[in-house]
């Protein structure tokens, strides 16, 4: 602990608390009332600090490296409006249950209200997006102050990492001078050695949690649903978890379901046994629906994106529906779950694969399998000599180049839903990641770099044009990936996310084209350079592969 003078020492209490209840990485958006933690932040061995100008960019950057290592990171910065550009990075942990500490500086009570520079409102700033708010309060170093900071950091971080729904937390700090590490004597009054020094290399207080599992008889009827519903279906949606795969599978087995897997589920791609996954459920829904209507669904993670899949469940009255939610989180906009089961996905397709004894229909179950090869199979020919790179083709490419260990961070509007419903099935173990919470494209281009600094694998970035001009700034963050690190500017013309919208046809052409089309008007090329990032333009699968084989660079795609 920094014994220089109170701020040094109550903000040190504090960062070596996060340590030792498991904080690795932190992010620090640089301002002057924030010195005490940043500087302690900087100074905590063991703490991994990136230091990120832009606040909103900051905010996402964190935001990609929770979801890539699923663990708390702190975020830091200064008073004012920087807090606020931390927002949508907030909001986006909140509904994906990201765990993210946030770290507010703030003037003290009597410089609030005063007309005091870089002062606003900061009490209970993001609202209802944060599991838990504390104004932390001026204090003095002693017995009870350092306790006080001791406590809200391993609080913090239990709070952040689930309680049992992990999200964001927000700790307000009124820091009063001297805000730098200058010396003063007789400042620190402690003299208790557990105020003093903490608990050694444990946290003040450990947060034991007990995963909560069904009962025996919740399992037991769930299996009988499964063995009494021989024509069921279960849907793999968004969840980071890879260790759901091999239970899942042995589920899928077990029961004869096939599994409608998404990108995002971590289940489409993979080592596992994938025998039962569908990929092109939306076209088979669209092309067959009528003939393959399930007697149950169970659903593990989060509702899929394709719309016609939603739609084509919900509109089944006569379906039972079964939600396995490990994130403890409400994932139902249809209102069409007969049970929400809030428990780890693993354990609980673990337990079911065990005690299910009769699969289901085989016929049912090859209908399904028979309708996905004939699709893979047209799928495959988009790449054919001669034939454009389209959204199919492009996603069919991509899908044969990514290798095991990469991530893949997919911006929302179009180019997830291209993932969803054109990526073929692999062997290759890639993790695909998302910010499908609040569903927005802003922060895209930071969050995937947060991934790839955080776990330090190659990561392939894909967003549209729109959104590389929704976070320009983040390409000044290339540089902290230290493994490959690819961004794939799908280049549409802005607004193709619309054509498919009503609104095309109920508004005329013009009027269309000036409220909902959003041609960014950049050049990816001028903004690669801005950064002094390697740009390579690819509109063919021979100069995509070529671009894909070049290393770390900003790619152009246009379609």
């Amino acid at each position: 602990m920094n014994r220089a003078n109170v701020n040094t020492a109550l903000a040190s209490a504090f960062a070596e608390e996060l340590v030792r209840s498991g904080v690795e990485r932190a992010v620090i958006s640089p301002g002057s009332r924030s010195t005490p933690l940043a500087v302690a932040l900087y100074r905590e061995p063991g703490l991994e600090v990136s230091v990120v100008i832009d606040e909103r960019s900051a905010g996402f950057f964190a935001l990609g490296a929770a979801q890539a290592v699923g663990m708390p990171v702190a975020l830091l910065c200064t008073s004012g409006t920087a807090a606020a550009n931390y927002h949508p990075a907030v909001a986006e942990a909140d509904l994906s249950a990201l765990p993210l500490i946030v770290l507010t500086a703030d003037r003290p009570p009597e410089l609030r209200d005063t007309g005091s520079g870089q002062t606003i409102d900061q009490i209970k700033l993001y609202g209802d997006a944060v599991r838990w708010f504390s104004e932390v309060g001026c204090h003095d170093a002693d017995d009870s102050g350092l306790l006080h900071f001791r406590s809200l950091a391993c609080r913090a971080v239990s709070l952040a990492a689930g309680d049992p729904r992990p999200g964001p937390v927000h700790l307000n700090f009124a820091w009063r001078e001297p805000l730098s590490p200058v010396e003063v004597p007789g400042s620190v009054t402690a003299g208790s050695p557990i105020a003093l020094e903490g608990n050694g290399r444990l946290p003040l207080t450990e947060v034991v949690r007990s995963p909560a599992t069904p009962s025996e008889a919740r399992l037991g009827h769930l299996a009988d649903m499964i063995e009494s519903s021989p024509r069921g279906l279960i849907l793999a949606g968004r969840q980071t978890d890879i260790a759901l795969r091999e239970p899942l599978a042995a589920l899928a087995e077990a029961s004869g379901y096939p599994v409608l897997a998404e990108p995002t589920s971590q289940f489409r791609s993979g080592p596992h046994d994938r025998r039962s996954v569908i990929s092109t459920y939306d076209s088979i829904v669209y092309e067959h629906g009528d003939e393959l209507l399930p007697d149950l669904v169970l659903r593990f993670g989060e509702t899929p994106t394709s719309k016609r899949l939603r739609t084509w469940i919900s509109a089944r009255p006569g379906t039972a529906q079964v939600i396995v939610d490990g994130s403890y989180g409400w994932y139902d906009p249809g209102r069409a779950a007969d049970q929400l089961v809030r428990s780890p996905g693993p354990d609980t397709a673990a337990a079911l694969a065990e005690r299910i004894e009769s699969a289901g229909d085989p016929g049912y179950r090859s209908a399904w399998l028979e309708a996905e090869r004939n699709n893979l199979s047209a799928l495959r020919d988009t790449l054919a000599p001669g034939r454009a790179l389209g959204p199919a083709a492009l996603q069919v490419f991509l899908s044969g180049h990514y290798g095991d260990g990469e991530i893949v961070y997919t911006n929302s509007s179009r180019p997830i839903r291209d993932q969803e419903e054109y990526l073929v099935p692999t062997d290759a173990d890639v993790r695909f990641l998302a910010n499908r919470g609040a569903n927005g494209i802003d922060g895209l281009i930071s969050s995937g770099i947060g991934a790839a600094a955080a776990s330090g694998q190659s990561t392939t970035i894909v967003t549209g044009d729109v959104g590389l001009l929704h976070d320009l700034g983040g390409l000044k963050l290339f540089g902290l990936a230290e493994a490959r690190l690819r961004v794939i500017v799908v280049n549409n013309g802005g607004g193709a996310i619309f054509d498919g919208l009503p609104q095309k046809r109920h508004m005329p052409e013009q009027e269309f084209l000036d409220l909902m089309t959003t041609p960014p008007g950049i050049e990816a090329e001028a903004a690669a350079a801005l950064f002094n990032i390697p740009y390579l333009r690819a509109e063919d699968p021979a100069e995509l592969g070529e671009a894909l084989d070049f290393g770390s660079a900003l790619i152009e795609v246009p379609v």
